[in-house]
């Protein structure tokens, strides 16, 4: 037990010197905006695991390329793993507690929204409790401009494809428009929806199928020679 508060607590440490240092790198004002308490502190079940990237690698450099003809800059060559760093532990301390999850892969950070909490069933529009969460997300993304996200709608299995299709679309376009109408520049931004193709739990169960009803934000570098 010792040793596994040991480690907690180098961890928190880490978190700490990391969000007291991204001042540096952000500039600007600490993200802003309350949200919603009460809950587990950490990821709730519905987001240990995420579909990360789905629309493409061609789709991910021309958003690189809108937002840099947009007058965003690019990080130094080498820095764009730090600058993740920074960015993911702003992010996990801002959202702890929100339901929301926070996943890292490589240099890419993954958010997963999950539907019950963001949308009323079968709607695409947000909940207004919700929009606490998104301001803070808001904040920390306006914040950390050198990434380009991807809005991307999930869905379970249940009712036709093409509903739960167009239910992905509007869903990724909901969160991607509250986004932007908080500062985050639209052309750091490509929204996608991928229904029921991407499930991260069997949709056999009902807790599965509540997994699987998502919105992900994947942040990439906005870095030279990233893929």
């Amino acid at each position: 037990m010792r040793c596994s508060n040991t480690v907690n607590g180098r961890r928190r440490l880490r978190i700490a010197a990391l969000v007291a240092l991204g001042a540096a790198i952000g500039g600007g004002g600490c993200a802003t905006g309350g949200a919603p308490g009460g809950a587990q502190s950490g990821p709730p079940p519905a987001a240990t695991a995420a579909a990360g990237w789905v629309s493409g690698e061609d789709s991910k450099q021309d958003v690189r390329r809108a937002a840099t003809g947009a007058g965003v800059g690019t990080l130094a060559g080498g820095s764009a793993g730090y600058y993740m760093d920074v960015q993911e532990a702003k992010l996990r301390e801002q959202l702890d507690g929100t339901g929301v999850g926070v996943t890292r892969k490589g240099d890419e950070i993954t958010l997963s929204l999950p539907g019950g909490l963001a949308f009323a069933p079968d709607s695409a529009d947000l909940n207004a409790a919700f929009g606490a969460v998104l301001d803070a997300v808001a904040a920390v993304l306006k914040k950390y401009d050198k990434t380009v996200i991807e809005v991307a709608g999930h869905t379970d299995s249940a009712g036709s494809r093409e509903h739960n299709q167009v239910l992905s679309e509007r869903r990724a376009g909901a969160v991607a428009a509250y986004l932007e109408k908080r500062g985050v520049l639209k052309s750091r931004v490509v929204t996608i929806g991928a229904g029921e193709t991407r499930p991260i739990a069997s949709n056999a169960s009902a807790d599965g199928r509540a997994r699987n009803r998502r919105v992900e934000l994947t942040l990439a570098p906005l870095a030279p020679g990233k893929g």
